[in-house]
């Protein structure tokens, strides 16, 4: 049925009311100030802390702790707000592959404000063997920003953090306790700490520089029996001993030792919002070593590369020289989810994609690996 329109008789008044809208409009302007408007807002400078972006840093300081281990402090361009446990990615250029990693921050919140952060790195792997070895006061890398939900969060946390740290896993913890003792957090922190023997113990002297009535610190050493340490692993007979009521339990370090403190938790019953792990990065699968074929568009470009079925997708994008994007390299944050035209894969442990990821073909590179020929789209950094 058409539409039928019917003459109104305040129509006429519309027609009055637009006809004065322009020298209104006109009458408003000119009672408005003559003053420029600013440049810059405080709420713009607030988000440039929050999110600097990709930010140049230089080395400024190299320091040994353990055989394997080193922290090196750098000199960011901007200032850096993060949670004491959140992570930063660090990248470079190595002979022709764009590379880049994931380093929990070791140094407290309120230094990142003065343009300093330390990175806390063991000897292990690609990157982090060029940083141990070759690194050298003075050179100059990418830092990205500072990222990941492995911090205190008062709204679901218990006031009291039991911290499970394994060997380097030790990084946010003591960043947390920085934290704790100058006054930018405010809970309660019983850090249990594991390594093989006394000598590998990372911090040790600062730690028991921060021990107060909320930071406890309890030393478990697994191949060596000393006075003052605990010896064997961090078990729930050990956790009896020193930790009583409501609890958050934080782990950081290697796979095995998550395997075996989740079975250990469970006389404890805690409801899943009071366990968290720090995720560890993707590796190398066993695998027959065999060639794919990725085709790769980014932008307008499109690009060739040979990957490694034993290797993730990632890996595979770096060697070839190009640069893209990665943070957590765990396939939990989707900083790298690129859509998958063509091909098949596989993922390292549980598929962490969103469902929205998973629903329209996006795969996280940084923990998925090629099972044949691919064709990816990847976001431009």
């Amino acid at each position: 049925m058409p539409f039928t329109f019917k003459k109104q008789i305040f129509g006429f008044m519309d027609l009055l009311r637009f006809k004065k809208l322009v020298p209104k409009r006109r009458e408003k302007l000119a009672e408005g100030s003559s003053e420029p408007l600013p440049q810059t807002y405080r709420v713009n400078e607030t988000a440039k802390i929050l999110h600097p972006g990709y930010q140049k840093a230089n080395l400024v300081k190299i320091a040994q702790n353990t055989p394997d281990t080193k922290t090196f402090t750098f000199e960011t361009e901007h200032p850096l707000y993060f949670r004491a446990g959140q992570y930063v990615t660090l990248g470079c250029k190595i002979n022709e592959s764009e590379v880049s990693r994931p380093y929990a921050i070791s140094s407290a919140p309120k230094e990142a404000l003065k343009k300093h952060v330390a990175l806390t790195v063991k000897k292990s792997g690609f990157f982090s063997g060029y940083l141990f070895d070759t690194a050298k006061v003075g050179d100059t890398f990418i830092l990205g920003d500072p990222s990941g939900d492995f911090c205190y969060e008062p709204l679901k946390d218990a006031d009291h953090v039991v911290a499970l740290a394994g060997g380097s896993g030790i990084t946010p913890f003591f960043s947390m306790a920085q934290a704790i003792a100058d006054g930018t957090e405010d809970h309660r922190l019983t850090i249990f700490y594991g390594a093989k023997t006394e000598k590998d113990l990372i911090f040790k002297k600062e730690l028991d520089a921060l021990a107060s009535d909320k930071i406890k610190l309890v030393y478990v050493l697994s191949d060596e029996q000393r006075e003052g340490f605990e010896y064997g692993f961090i078990g729930a007979e050990l956790l009896k001993k020193y930790i009583s009521g409501d609890f958050t339990v934080m782990m950081c370090g290697p796979q095995a030792m998550y395997i075996y403190a989740e079975k250990q938790l469970e006389e404890f019953d805690l409801p899943r919002r009071r366990k968290k792990q720090e995720a560890n990065c993707a590796g190398v699968r066993e695998a027959e070593q065999v060639s794919y074929n990725l085709i790769v568009h980014i932008g307008f470009d499109t690009f060739t590369v040979q990957a490694d079925a034993r290797e993730t997708i990632l890996t595979a994008l770096e060697r070839a020289g190009l640069r893209v994007p990665s943070k957590c390299r765990a396939g939990g944050c989707g900083f790298c989810h690129s859509k998958l035209v063509r091909g098949t894969f596989s993922i390292a442990g549980d598929d962490k994609r969103r469902l929205a990821d998973s629903k329209f073909g996006y795969i996280h590179p940084c923990c998925s690996y090629p099972d044949s020929d691919m064709e990816l789209i990847v976001p431009k950094v």
